[in-house]
């Protein structure tokens, strides 16, 4: 799957190891990846591609704000405790 802005993807490598962001903005053999808590939209990560996974989900970036993408990405994984 291609990885484009707004894809959502996991984190590979590295201390966010596991974690979902959401790609802001690609930059050649690079991704910019914020998850709205660690990583604000305005300052986002620079990751290798291969550090990522892409999933099959998309988010609108144009009105995305860190409370509503941190929102989005509890909502797609949320885990039940069982």
């Amino acid at each position: 799957m291609d990885i484009k802005a707004g894809s959502v993807v996991f984190s590979l490598a590295g201390h966010d190891k596991g974690r979902a962001m959401v790609v802001t903005k690609l930059e050649n053999e690079f991704v910019y990846v914020a998850d709205g808590k660690e990583r604000k939209l305005d300052t986002p990560k620079k990751k290798n591609k291969k550090h990522v996974r892409p999933t099959h989900k998309l988010m609108e970036l144009s009105e995305l704000t860190d409370k509503k993408l941190r929102r989005a990405l509890a909502e797609m994984f949320m885990r039940t405790e069982e």
